[in-house]
């Protein structure tokens, strides 16, 4: 019979009456009525699968309104996986074909119920042989003792599910059984109704009412298409391989499944045929975490889906947040603002295009040569350096794949390829306290299930191993996942959102791998780790959580790296009460409050990350905050880049702190004794702040996250008294070297809104080889520092205001630094200190004026103003004034070069040079900054011995001056000082 003869649509409807044997047996005819049979996929293929009663919807019961992608290949794997049971391997030893026709020709069947061989369920086991099928019909039968299965056997209920129930207890002595479509429930005498410790059993279409199922090692155990309700549980104990496939677990009093124990070092014959089942099954999910058509998500997906090169403009920016990426009235009040002038730079602000104009090169020092001239200068292929550019960065890195960062480490690529333990697959947890526990020792893989309304979702303790891969969990009302107490694993492309408390909880040791989730729309955090906890947390999608996206304290201390952390509502990474950890290469923006947050002795190593377009500061370093934040790219934000407490020790070391609306880098300090709160750092607004910050939050991690009528997740006696187990103080800074005085090295930071560097602090302070150029407001403003600010080899260049204004009663030293071509005054200097060997050149007012100070020694610099005094000293100025270099602007500048107001006798001048350009027959000034070249200079200054300064900047140079530290209170971030 040709296929040709008849049209092809009749042969599918004749084809479609035929049975599942005469289908396979068409199959094997040729080619073309092996293709012809294969289309029937949608029709005859799904009839047979879905009208199977020893199986549901493949897809039952998390998503069964989706059609799998091929009806005849579900069909087919449920065939296979029905004949597990009867692979026993011993039996195989023998003949095969003895085998066979012992199982096809003499295998008996009995029947079981009224008016049928037997009326009770013992009677048939009494008398049933090797292999023999038990055929229930419907009815409720129950045993008042324990029923023992010594043969192989199958028992089987007939009709609908439910019609054939079972109250009775069985434990399996033999080496395998099969039970289908069978209700048990819990006879009077106990609550578990099946139990092996060495055989395999299978179990399909059943349910379980108010039962526990137990399985011991070497027991195994397959279930596929069973109902666990009523408070029914599976108990595995020392498992070494069990599959539950397909399976509903609902109203759970305790665990759903439990897993607990080593897997035994004895394996039954059933072993090795689940390890190849299981890996035999096809993934239903893509690379994306499951669940995403319905997951709860408030907030858009990153562009680009996974995530994104991401091209942001300035205008597209301020488009964004409803107005310019510059601050023009910040909130705290500034005496370099508009009022605050002094009358040189009054005129010189009316004046600075017209000086611009006739500053010619003619009478121009140059000073291109620098330092730091490299982060300015054109690239070789024409491009702009970040420091030099007017738009911020437009490309952001993109979080790896699965494969790629399974590529890279072979401990997750070892674990993500694991057999072993108990195998969950394509399960339903629902409505219950919890879903899947593990304890002392025990493994489990949980792959494509759907966790949803419980307590919690998985629990894994005690030096236990999970693997957990695309899976969704959803609306627990504690966190999501807990690992505690040594537990480790790999948790990746899983879906965990809209959780009561945090996504993930990592704390006592645990340390799991954490790859490629999405973790967001959490009411509290989405990764919490503390009580020295550790974990590794890579490539994720952590956003629109209600409070930090990361948040590591007491002595936590993961690798946070490469993850996006967007779109949150409070924090993107927050690290307090000693927290740690490694936190490089993410990228963190869009979030309402800082984008990383360290107060309270936490001391993270903040490395490479990009921090940008966020509501609030970039980097917030509150009080006790510590930290090594170096390399990273903070810009666009719109409060300051990097907010520091005076009380604080961070080291910012080569980072780039631009674009962003406010100061570029501001460290603040208000005595208050009255203001209790805000000393401790308790301030109203601090849960947005910080994210999970405030006290009540802090008590929501330590007690568990547990809630009035919640779980306090206290069963192995950890009491929360995990606190004695922290590192000492000096055993969690042995590896890095500590520091006494807050450090800014390195730094480039420009085209901020207002200050570059805005210093009101009560603590010592060191800045050392940083560019600030550009920034809306002066390059660096002091207005507060009774402790010594150094200012070390800086440039500062090209600012809309000021170089640097130092404001009445400030301990300050300039040493070292190039200040050039800014838009008032190189130096406005009102306070007690130094002013040595810096280079003042090109600036619009005077290039240093000296005013109401005490204690003052201007010594070394060379000077050449625009159109101001060189330097000028007004009022009763106290101090030294020698061995400078004056030279001459324009000379259509009437002002002295060196002027001191009249009266003046307390101000010592001496051995100062004064070069002024007589144009008779010269072209131009023969002015060079030489012996030594433009400062900042390339090597270390005098008085400062070398170690290796950040590569990307190319300059050797750091021995800290230390000075004593003392505790001070502040007056909050500007977004915390609004409210």
């Amino acid at each position: 019979m040709e296929v040709g003869s008849l049209p092809v649509e009749l042969w599918r409807v004749i084809l479609a009456y035929l049975p599942l044997p005469d289908l396979g047996r068409c199959c094997q005819v040729c080619r073309a009525w092996r293709e012809l049979i294969f289309s029937l996929d949608n029709t005859r293929w799904r009839q047979l699968c879905l009208g199977c009663p020893e199986c549901r919807h493949p897809n039952w019961p998390s998503q069964p309104h989706l059609e799998p992608p091929s009806w005849r290949e579900a069909l087919k794997q449920h065939a296979l996986a029905t004949r597990t049971w009867t692979r026993n391997g011993q039996e195989l030893q023998s003949s095969a074909c003895l085998l066979f026709f012992r199982r096809r020709k003499d295998r008996r069947v009995w029947h079981v119920g009224p008016g049928c061989e037997f009326e009770t369920l013992r009677g048939a086991l009494g008398v049933v042989g090797p292999y023999d099928r038990v055929v229930l019909h419907p009815g409720v039968y129950e045993e008042q003792a324990e029923v023992a299965l010594k043969v192989p056997v199958e028992l089987v209920g007939v009709g609908r599910l439910g019609e054939v129930a079972l109250l009775v207890c069985i434990e399996q002595q033999c080496p395998t059984a099969r039970l289908c479509n069978l209700v048990f429930m819990p006879p009077w005498f106990s609550t578990v109704v099946y139990k092996t410790s060495w055989g395999h059993v299978q179990l399909d279409n059943c349910n379980f009412e108010g039962a526990q199922l137990q399985i011991r090692g070497p027991g195994t155990c397959q279930a596929r298409f069973c109902s666990f309700s009523q408070g029914s549980s599976a108990h595995l104990l020392g498992v070494v391989l069990s599959l539950l496939d397909s399976c509903d677990f609902s109203g759970s009093d305790t665990a759903s499944v439990t897993v607990e124990g080593p897997p035994a070092s004895e394996r039954n014959w059933a072993c090795k045929h689940l390890a190849a089942l299981a890996r035999s099954f096809p993934s239903q999910s893509s690379s994306t975490p499951r669940g995403d058509e319905g997951s709860s998500n408030d907030k858009p997906d990153p562009p680009g889906g996974n995530l994104q090169k991401e091209n942001i403009s300035m205008e597209d920016w301020k488009r964004r947040t409803g107005g310019d990426a510059v601050c023009r009235g910040t909130v705290i009040e500034d005496p370099w603002s508009d009022g605050e002038h002094s009358d040189g730079e009054e005129e010189n602000q009316e004046g600075t295009n017209t000086n611009k104009k006739l500053f010619t090169l003619d009478y121009k020092i140059l000073y291109d040569h620098h330092g730091l001239s490299h982060l300015l200068k054109p690239r070789a292929d024409g491009s702009l350096p970040l420091a030099s550019s007017p738009n911020p960065p437009s490309v952001t890195p993109e979080p790896l794949t699965l494969q790629q960062e399974l590529d890279r480490d072979p401990e997750a690529q070892m674990l993500a390829s694991s057999i072993l333990g108990c195998i969950l697959r394509r399960c339903l947890f629902r409505d219950g306290k919890g879903g899947v526990h593990l304890s002392n020792y025990g493994q489990a893989r949980l792959e494509e299930n759907l966790f949803r309304s419980l307590n919690y979702a998985v629990r894994c303790i005690q030096h236990s191993t999970i693997v957990m891969l695309r899976n969704e969990v959803c609306e627990c009302r504690a966190s999501g996942v807990f690992l505690r107490l040594s537990a480790q694993g790999l948790i990746a492309e899983n879906n965990i959102h809209s959780n009561g408390e945090a996504g993930l909880d990592i704390r006592k040791g645990a340390n799991p791998i954490i790859l490629c989730n999405k973790i967001h729309s959490g009411l509290r955090s989405g990764v919490v780790v503390l009580g020295n906890g550790k974990g590794s947390v890579r490539s994720n999608l952590i956003y629109n959580n209600k409070e930090a996206g990361v948040y590591i304290l007491f002595s936590g201390n993961p690798v946070v790296s490469g993850n996006c952390i967007f779109q949150g509502q409070a924090a993107g990474i927050a690290i307090n009460e000693n927290g740690r950890g490694l936190i490089t290469e993410n990228v963190i923006r869009e979030n309402q409050w800082g984008g990383v947050d360290i107060r309270r002795g936490g001391d993270p190593i903040l490395k490479n990350n990009y921090i940008c377009y966020g509501y609030s500061d970039g980097v917030v370093v509150g009080e006790r905050g510590r930290g090594l934040i170096e390399g990273n790219h903070v810009y666009c934000n719109k409060g300051c880049g990097v907010w520091v407490m005076s009380s604080s020790l961070p080291q910012l070391l080569g980072n780039y702190i631009i674009h962003n609306c406010m100061y570029g880098l501001a460290v603040f300090c208000r005595k208050d004794p009255d203001n209790i709160e805000a000393r401790e750092g308790n301030w109203p607004g601090q849960e947005g702040m910080g994210g999970d910050v405030a006290n009540g939050e802090r008590r929501g991690v330590v007690e568990g996250e547990a809630r009035e009528g919640q779980e306090n997740f206290n069963e192995e006696g950890e009491l929360f008294a995990w606190e004695s187990d922290l590192d000492s103080e000096d055993e969690r800074h042995s590896a890095r070297r500590s520091i006494s005085v807050a450090l800014m090295e390195g730094n480039c930071v420009s085209y901020n809104g207002a200050v570059g560097l805005y210093v009101k602090s009560s603590e010592a302070l060191n800045v050392f080889a940083n560019l600030m150029n550009r920034n809306c407001g002066p390059g660096v403003a002091v207005l507060q520092s009774t402790q010594l600010t150094r200012l070390v080899t800086n440039c500062i260049v090209e600012n809309g205001r000021g170089g640097v204004t130092v404001e009445k009663d400030c301990r300050v030293e300039l040493r070292g630094n190039g200040i050039y071509e800014n838009s008032g005054h190189g130096v406005r200097f009102s306070g007690s200190g130094q002013i040595v060997e810096n280079d003042v050149v090109s600036n619009c007012g005077y290039g240093i004026q000296v005013s109401a100070s005490t204690d003052i020694k201007v010594v070394r610099n060379r000077v050449q103003p625009a159109q101001g005094c060189g330097i000028a000293l007004l009022g009763p100025v106290k101090g030294v004034v020698h061995d400078n270099i004056l030279f001459q602007g324009h000379p259509e500048n009437k002002k002295p070069l060196l002027h001191t107001d009249a009266g003046n006798e307390t101000c010592v001048l001496r051995n100062n040079s004064i070069l002024r350009f007589n144009n008779s027959g010269a072209s131009s000034p023969p002015w060079v900054l030489e012996n030594p070249p433009p400062r900042p200079l390339a090597s270390s200054p005098t008085g400062l011995s070398s170690s290796q300064y950040p590569s990307r900047l190319g300059i050797s140079m750091t021995t800290r001056v230390g000075a004593a530290v003392e505790s001070g209170c502040h007056s909050g971030s500007m977004f915390c000082s609004i409210l």
